[in-house]
């Protein structure tokens, strides 16, 4: 059975995405500060989809608790995929560069870039044992675009996409994939920008295009969720005009 860690993992698309593998058929180690909240998560993943879920409390900054991590993996048989989803924004609600705190800006690196590198770092062994091991760093169109207020957390998902990308050069046998997931109903762009209200769509709505990813296994890089999901609808199209021609 396939196993997956997933950091951030007690809600938002961190846990979306641990309930798509989860129904199929995926074990997974999941990991958030908050243990209650992600107890729960875990709970109902696994009581809903019959899979194996640890739930690991922890701040991925610890190392200590990457540690942990990987070694529930090892004791659900292996890894086969590590999902970096864990994100610090620097500052909530968001502010320009001028008044953004510098610990705040050191607490974004540590936790979007340092600790996902270190969680890298312990999860290789095993992930290099798998045959088909592969990684997904959450990234953010804050990371290639310059908005007003994001510098601080965009600079930090930057920093995460050129570490991707030199990883997957270093480890051409596994697959390194960055995604910008898009626009998402979650707690923390609510966190960043607390008075945005405008409608956006749930982080359910872009996991068929994370999930694309391991179907298809493209080649290591930097993707677009909402673009996965546009190509997949493509394909669909054409697929249903094949089949109404084949029907006339």
């Amino acid at each position: 059975m396939a196993v997956a860690v997933i950091t951030g993992a007690s809600k938002g698309l961190g846990r979306a995405l641990a309930a798509g593998l989860a129904h199929r058929g995926w074990d997974l180690v999941l990991s958030a500060r908050t243990a209650s909240v992600l107890e729960d998560s875990a709970r109902h993943i696994g009581e809903t989809y019959g899979t194996r879920v640890a739930a690991v409390a922890g701040d991925v900054t610890d190392a200590g608790h990457r540690t942990e991590l990987v070694a529930a993996a090892r004791g659900l048989g292996g890894l086969d995929l590590l999902v970096s989803s864990a994100s610090a924004l620097g500052a909530e609600p968001l502010v320009r560069l001028d008044a953004l705190p510098l610990e705040g800006l050191r607490a974004a690196l540590e936790t979007n870039v340092v600790a996902a590198l270190g969680l890298v770092q312990e999860a290789l062994p095993l992930l290099r044992a798998s045959g088909a091991g592969a990684l997904i760093a959450v990234s953010s169109d804050a990371a290639a675009e310059a908005y007003e207020t994001w510098g601080g957390y965009g600079a930090s998902k930057a920093a995460l996409d050129q570490l991707a990308a030199v990883l997957a050069v270093e480890e051409p046998e596994l697959r390194v994939w960055t995604v910008d997931p898009g626009d998402m109903r979650t707690d923390l762009y609510a966190a960043a920008v607390p008075d945005d209200e405008g409608p956006r769509p749930a982080p359910e709505a872009v996991v068929p295009g994370f999930l694309r990813l391991l179907d298809e296994r493209p080649v290591s890089g930097r993707y677009a969720a909402p673009a996965l999901l546009d190509v997949a609808a493509d394909a669909q199209d054409a697929l249903d005009a094949l089949d109404a021609l084949d029907e006339r």
